[in-house]
């Protein structure tokens, strides 16, 4: 079929998508299993990096060089920028022209362009600000530290480029193509995985070699997106005019929630922050530990809330209330049903997994027990997490900022106060700092999370389906079935440390396959169908 036959002319609004049966299932899957794949490469780039860097010194450095452009960019691309972003361009096609719409993504290209621009520039002009902040604990270890102002002054440009990736994606999401944006993210791993095998050698330290893949990766993601733009006739002609109507809602909609969609990150950034004063590794092992979390929060939790966002908008574009709770109450089920058994099994299988990925080349024994402890701690607020994902788009969808923003400040107070409660003696007793930093992070999404919930309950946009007292029985007998046979295992099974490499792979993967079967054969037997996820709006 040709490029004119399936897509709309330059000058016709495109024919909105019709709703079938079981489509939020299948599109959430599909996002879901190409950012499957993205993570998947971002465990073996993680196995790479322990291999290389290890624990400690450069890659504690490298974690939080890393970690100031994707903060940065989680505000202008994947958070506060995407969710008012969607909801303007998602009235614009609902009701007016495709002309229209391609003048608002032009004129938002320009302006976001301009503003990237000039704050990249900050960055690498004010690297060493921005290492003083962000690694602070370092200042006083002139090498690491000269290190860190190295690195982001090589990493900050990245913000820029998947900021505009992430503009590009947000276009693609809101026409139902969210393939495109999923499958963007593997770039950076493999980029990451082939710079760190094949040119680390060339440079002083490898830490070099993935600074400067970080931002190959930002060019070719940006470079992948744009011929998609193009076959949906929204190949953006930046225009820089903040007078433009949608611009202006646009950014009055994103100053509040800069702040409201940022709350876990703030948290985790937080984290990081401290982390750097608590010593060698600190940092490394949260890295690690935070990764694997990452795991199933953005496979599953990133991918429901992508698939919903441009649906929520449409709703109540279109004042479909009732539609609009029922599609927040699928995706409360679906995260339900992955979030808790992927909670228990980070929990109880945190050193299987960090010996069998992790303990080669660098690592260490002492750096593996570290990371479980905060793995597990971090792993207790993965519910939380992925409810926050789903939760806050039924806030933006109806282009209500203002309330995730004071939910998020109470969030960030709640994680504050709990810090020194938890941390410092920890600290003092068994110096497992960085251990009461996730574990704290993790109680502050459950305050973001359940004040997010009730909100939209006391607003009457969302009612709870009368099925949730039978679906709470249900999962939680199908997740007690799984960790009986998990720890049966675990129980005959405890010599991780002393198995070689491929034995290790291979009793995991029998684990996992035991925990998945036994979850969802208990599902099947307590009536849990794949057709009750399709009835959705």
């Amino acid at each position: 079929m040709s490029d004119s036959a399936s897509s709309p002319a330059p000058h016709q609004p495109p024919s909105p998508p019709k709703t079938k049966p079981g489509s939020l299932l299948r599109s959430s899957l599909l996002t879901g299993s190409m950012t499957m794949v993205s993570r998947v490469l971002g465990l073996i780039r993680d196995i790479v990096l322990a291999a290389v860097l290890g624990a400690g010194g450069a890659m504690d450095a490298f974690a939080i060089a890393q970690k100031i452009p994707n903060f940065f960019r989680r505000l202008f691309a994947e958070g506060a920028f995407s969710q008012a972003f969607i909801p303007v361009l998602s009235e614009y096609r609902e009701k007016g022209t495709h002309a229209a719409v391609k003048e608002l993504v032009d004129k938002v290209a320009g302006c976001l362009g301009s503003i990237l621009l000039l704050f990249t520039l900050i960055g690498v002009a004010g690297a060493v600000g921005f290492a003083y902040v962000f690694g602070y604990g370092y200042a006083d270890e002139p090498e690491k530290f000269s290190l860190l102002v190295e690195l982001v002054r090589i990493t900050f440009p990245y913000l820029m480029l998947i900021s505009l990736t992430g503009f590009a994606g947000a276009i693609l999401n809101s026409y139902d193509r969210f393939a495109i944006p999923a499958v963007t993210p593997i770039f950076l791993n493999i980029f990451m995985i082939a710079a760190a095998l094949l040119v680390a050698d060339f440079f002083p330290n490898p830490a070099y070699a993935l600074a400067w893949s970080i931002v190959a990766a930002g060019v070719f993601s940006l470079l992948f997106q744009l011929p998609f733009l193009k076959q949906i006739h929204l190949m953006p002609s930046p225009k820089l005019d903040w007078s433009h109507p949608g611009v202006k809602r646009i950014l009055v909609l994103m100053t509040p929630a800069l702040f409201g969609v940022s709350v876990s990150q703030l948290n985790l950034l937080l984290d990081s922050v401290i982390a750097t004063m608590l010593g060698d590794g600190a940092v490394s092992w949260l890295f690690y530990s935070d990764r694997l979390v990452e795991l199933p929060l953005g496979v599953f939790g990133v991918a429901i809330a992508t698939v919903i966002m441009p649906g929520l908008s449409r709703l109540s574009a279109a004042q479909s209330g009732e539609k609009f709770s029922q599609m927040l109450d699928w995706a409360i089920r679906f995260v339900v049903l992955i979030a808790l058994p992927a909670t228990l099994a980070l929990i109880i299988l945190a050193e299987p997994i960090l010996y069998t990925l992790f303990y080669h080349g660098e690592m260490k024994q002492t750096d593996i027990l570290m990371s479980a402890y905060s793995l597990k701690a971090y792993a207790l607020g993965l519910f939380a997490f992925m409810l926050i994902k789903v939760l806050v788009p039924g806030y933006f969808a109806r282009q209500d900022m203002k309330t995730p923003v004071r939910i998020g400040i109470i969030a960030i107070g709640a994680n504050i106060l709990m810090k020194p409660l938890v941390v410092i003696p920890l600290v003092m007793l068994w110096g497992l700092g960085h251990v009461g930093l996730a574990f704290t992070t993790a109680m502050a999404a459950y305050v973001n999370a359940w004040l997010l919930y009730r909100g939209l309950r006391r607003a009457g946009v969302y009612t709870p389906s009368d099925q949730w007292v039978k679906l709470w029985l249900r999962y939680g007998a199908a997740n007690g079935a799984m960790v009986a046979v998990l720890l049966a295992f675990l129980w005959h099974w405890n010599l991780w440390v002393d198995w070689p490499a491929l034995e290790r792979v291979i009793r995991l993967g029998i684990l996992c396959a035991a925990g998945f079967a036994a979850y969802l054969l208990a599902l099947l037997a307590v009536g849990v169908r794949l057709r009750d996820f399709k009835a959705q709006p």
